[in-house]
Parts: C-alpha cells; sequence; structure tokens
C-alpha cells in the first residue's frame, strides 16, 4: 500500500514536472519567435511615403530630417506637412530614428520634451499600429509616414529611400 502511494506521488511529480517543461517550452519558443519577428521588421528596408494626391514626388534626407524633427512644417513646394511616427517602443520607430540622425527613441524623445517645452515646434503626430499609419497616409492628402515597403498602397507613393 505504501509502495503504491509513493509511486503515485512520483507519478503525480513527474507530471507536474512534464506540463512546466511544456510551458517552459512555449515560453522559450515564443521568446524566440518574437525575436525573429523583430529581427525581420528591423531588416526590412523603411520608406518615407506620402498620399497618390499630394504634390510631393521626392524628398532628400535634410528634407525628411527638417520634417521629422519639427525645423519645418511644410514641403518644400509650400504645402503643409503632417508627419506620423510608427507606435512608440516599435523596432520601426527606433529603425528609422537611427537611419535618419543615428538617434535612439530615447534621444529622440528627449530632444521633443525640449523642444516642446520651449514652444517651438511639435512633434510628428504618435500612431497606435502600423495599420493607422497606413490609415493616416491614405486619407490625409498632407501626411508624411515611414513604412516598411511591404505595406506600401496603391494611394501612396515613395519619396524618399535610404540607401543600403
Amino acid at each position: 500500500m505504501k509502495e503504491v502511494a509513493i509511486f503515485s506521488l512520483l507519478t503525480r511529480l513527474l507530471q507536474v514536472m512534464v506540463q512546466r517543461a511544456s510551458w517552459l517550452m512555449v515560453c522559450i519558443l515564443l521568446c524566440l519567435s518574437s525575436a525573429t519577428v523583430s529581427q525581420a521588421a528591423q531588416d526590412e528596408p523603411l520608406v518615407v511615403v506620402v498620399n497618390q494626391a499630394s504634390g510631393v514626388d521626392t524628398l532628400t534626407k535634410k528634407e525628411v530630417v527638417d520634417i521629422f524633427m519639427g525645423r519645418y512644417n511644410r514641403f518644400p513646394n509650400g504645402q503643409v506637412a503632417y508627419p506620423v511616427d510608427l507606435p512608440q517602443g516599435s523596432s520601426g520607430k527606433s529603425h528609422f530614428y537611427m537611419q535618419l540622425v543615428n538617434q535612439s527613441e530615447r534621444k529622440i524623445q528627449s530632444y521633443w520634451s525640449r523642444l516642446l517645452f520651449s514652444g517651438r515646434a511639435k512633434p510628428p503626430e504618435a500612431s497606435e499600429s502600423l495599420p493607422d499609419v497606413v490609415n493616416y497616409v491614405v486619407s490625409n492628402e498632407e501626411a508624411i509616414a515611414y513604412l516598411p515597403r511591404t505595406l506600401i498602397t496603391s494611394e501612396m507613393k515613395i519619396v524618399f529611400q535610404f540607401s543600403s
């Protein structure tokens, strides 16, 4: 009787260990797949886009910097520019600002905090998700955004792309 109880206890203990090991494996796999997706998003080329109906056909890197860093609120043709950022903390936003001005997202936030305090400029519109950015550009002639090349639609045109 004692042996059956011990065997039953050991069996239950083994079942719990297997369940926990399974959960641990699931967690590890989720972390690895998340890191892979994040890396893939970072490796995907970002392009700067405007609405197809916009009068802007091309921009230089300096012009993109001036718009996204609040130095100018208009396109070179005089049309008002409404820049929009990818969601805070996204790998795309970090990647964009690193390519654009060689600054981390944290330094960009600090930059905007100083400018907002002085009242000199307004940061790009903050988006909640990639689909929000796409909808913003598609529905707003004055919009300018950066997106992974694979998300560009026929309602948008690429005005700047980073060289490899």
